[in-house]
């Protein structure tokens, strides 16, 4: 098992580059289930999610490869569609991510059928798919739960308009993708609005896809017979670049996020100013300072453009350092607050009551032996360790790996005194 031990109380300053965005590469490469040719991504991270995702297309006939043979040595992702005969998703990879769950529009509407594994529930809620099987049944699906799998099927999905009960970014992009290649138009009204959703809208594009609305509550899809492939740069993970952006504003740094976007990440930006730090978009990135105090500020995840519940835990490890009172309340997820056990073990101050935390600042916050419980858990507790005095030991940090790619390397590069270590 690895660990990451960290002495803190480095200011951190320099530049360090953004990965691809997992969540906007994990559509791409279920998109690629609809093309007739390959599929390739540029500037996807090697990240365990994605090395899963790759090991389920291949169970459904895809070859899948990436090397650094891209623009500047990024990363390309190659993925050569094959013929699905299975059409399943198995239990054993969708347990280990939920988001396989893309698979379930483009099979239907490529083979016309489908038999996906439940997600079920994970460590910080429950992410129910009733809204997907809700819109593919108004597209003309057949769909049933059997020994806990969705089954479904269909001789070819027909343009709908389909309302979403609430956003749901998974959903929008299952039935964009499902309706590209449906008979007829499909308006997806009350659609996510995210970036990554805007990130996949380009990338059906490219392979002939006939979209458009995406970021606005109504998505149009006119269905045409086939795609082709497309060769496709990935947005960078604006929450990755916020992660890197508070690593330097925790530690009173300078640091800059090359590739990172301002304008896909307001509500972040927004805290970050009003909290007493200088926000910047600079010529290829955005770049963030702090000289005085933590000022404590509230804040409330929402979706997009709303705060994200993923930033959620980072800022909250920000906040114990603030000069007074916070309150955060999680409003995504109903059991997003189990980094607080281990913020606490620090010397934190945090108080929960149902989805609200409140947070009062402390001067400092002590090195501990942290347990890691989800990603962006594991985040937080690698940011309050480079702040904290004397020496963190963050575990289990596989959880770590699903979405940050040799994070320690890039804190390193920036001044962090992080090692990855087999414990």
């Amino acid at each position: 098992m690895e660990i990451f031990v960290i002495k803190g109380g480095r200011r951190l300053s320099g530049t360090c580059r953004v990965s691809g965005a997992k969540n906007a590469v994990l559509p791409a490469m279920a998109a690629s289930l609809l093309a007739e040719g390959p599929v390739e991504v540029v500037g996807a991270p090697r990240l365990r999610d994605i090395a899963t995702f790759g090991k389920l297309l291949g169970i459904l006939g895809a070859e899948v490869t990436q090397d650094g043979g891209g623009a500047d040595g990024r990363e390309v992702l190659r993925i050569a569609p094959g013929d699905a005969r299975k059409a399943e998703a198995p239990y054993e990879l969708v347990k280990t991510m939920r988001a396989s769950v893309l698979v379930l529009g483009p099979l239907l509407a490529r083979y016309g059928r489908a038999r996906i594994s439940l997600p079920g529930g994970c460590a910080i809620g429950a992410r129910p798919i009733d809204q997907h099987l809700r819109g593919l049944e108004l597209m003309g699906a057949r769909t049933s739960l059997s020994e806990g799998y969705i089954e479904a099927s269909a001789d070819r999905l027909s343009g709908a308009a389909v309302t979403f009960d609430m956003k749901t970014v998974t959903g929008t992009e299952n039935l964009m993708m499902a309706a590209s290649l449906a008979e007829g138009t499909t308006v997806l009204s009350n659609a996510a609005l995210e970036p990554e959703v805007c990130d996949l809208a380009r990338l059906l594009r490219a392979m002939g896809a006939d979209i458009e609305g995406e970021g606005t509550d109504e998505i149009v899809v006119r269905g045409v017979r086939s795609l082709h492939g497309a060769r496709h740069e990935v947005m960078a993970d604006r929450i990755e670049a916020a992660t890197l952006l508070l690593a330097g504003a925790i530690t009173g740094g300078d640091v800059t996020a090359l590739g990172a976007d301002a304008s896909s990440m307001n509500a972040v930006v927004e805290k970050l100013r009003r909290s007493g730090a200088e926000v910047d978009s600079v010529p290829g990135g955005v770049r963030v300072r702090r000289e005085g105090p933590i000022r404590s500020v509230n804040v409330k995840t929402a979706p997009y453009p709303g705060f994200p519940t993923d930033v959620q835990a980072q800022f909250m490890a920000y906040l114990c350092l603030g000069d007074g009172f916070s309150i955060i309340s999680e409003t995504i997820f109903e059991n997003r607050f189990m980094h607080v056990a281990e913020l606490r073990r620090m010397g934190a101050k945090i108080d929960v009551s149902g989805n609200t935390a409140a947070v009062k600042g402390v001067p400092a916050l002590s090195g501990a032996p942290l347990m890691a419980t989800d990603l962006r858990a594991s985040a937080s507790l690698v940011l309050a360790g480079l702040a904290a005095s004397g020496t963190t030991e963050v575990l289990r940090i596989y959880h770590l790996d699903r979405g940050y790619e040799a994070l320690e390397h890039r804190l390193a590069s920036l001044g962090a005194d992080i090692a990855r270590v087999k414990e």
